[in-house]
C-alpha cells in the first residue's frame, strides 16, 4: 500500500509533468493567446463572459467568473462582467426537467448572450453534452466560443472557436491545468485593462 506521502509526491510529478508537457505545445499556447485575445475584445466593445462545466469543471467556471468579477491580483480594479452559467439551481432543474440536461447550457446561451459576449465551455473530455449543444447554440448564433478540454478534445475541438487542450488522460491532472489557464486568463485580461 502506498503511503500518504509517497501518493502526494506522485501526484505532483504528474501534476508538473502535465504542465511541463503543455508548454512544449505551441499550437495550445497559440490557442490560449488567441482565445484571451477573444475575451479582451469582448470586453473592449462591452461583451460579457459566460462560463460553463460539470462536477469539478463547474465549480471552475463560478471561481473563474469570481476572479473576473471580484478581482484576481492584488490590484483594485473595476470589476469585468462574467457568469458561470452553472448556478441557478432553479434555472438548471427547469430546463434538465422541461427538456433534458443536455440543453441545461445551450438554452442559456439562447436567452442570455448577445454580441459581442463570449462562452468557455470547460470539459476533461472534451465530449460532454451539454457543453457541446452549448457550442453548437454559440456557432447557430455566431458567438464565439472557447474550451478548455483534455484527452485528444473530443468532439468539442470540431465545435469551438478556441479549443485548448491539456495532454494526459487523468481528470484531476487535466483540471488542476484547467485552472492554471483560468488564472492566466484573468492575469492576462487584468494586465490588458488595468496594468500600469
Amino acid at each position: 500500500m502506498i503511503s500518504y506521502r509517497d501518493q502526494l509526491f506522485t501526484n505532483l510529478q504528474t501534476s508538473i509533468a502535465a504542465k511541463q508537457e503543455f508548454m512544449q505545445r505551441e499550437d495550445q499556447i497559440e490557442s490560449f493567446s488567441r482565445a484571451v485575445e477573444t475575451v479582451v475584445r469582448a470586453y473592449r466593445h462591452g461583451g460579457r463572459l459566460y462560463i460553463a462545466g460539470n462536477g469539478g469543471s463547474a465549480a471552475d467556471a463560478q471561481h473563474l467568473a469570481a476572479e473576473l468579477v471580484g478581482r484576481f491580483g492584488a490590484r483594485e480594479r473595476a470589476p469585468l462582467p462574467a457568469e458561470a452559467l452553472t448556478t441557478d439551481s432553479s434555472i438548471l432543474t427547469a430546463i434538465g426537467n422541461d427538456y433534458s440536461y443536455d440543453e441545461v447550457f445551450s438554452r442559456q446561451v439562447a436567452g442570455k448572450m448577445r454580441s459581442p459576449d463570449v462562452f468557455l465551455g470547460i470539459t476533461t473530455s472534451g465530449n460532454s453534452r451539454n457543453i457541446l449543444r452549448a457550442l453548437e447554440q454559440c456557432r447557430a448564433m455566431a458567438l464565439p466560443s472557447i474550451v478548455f478540454c483534455g484527452r485528444d478534445g473530443g468532439q468539442a475541438r470540431q465545435l469551438a472557436d478556441h479549443c485548448i487542450i491539456v495532454p494526459g488522460s487523468s481528470t484531476g491532472t487535466i483540471q488542476e491545468v484547467h485552472i492554471v489557464l483560468a488564472h492566466s486568463l484573468c492575469a492576462c485580461v487584468e494586465e490588458a485593462f488595468f496594468g500600469d
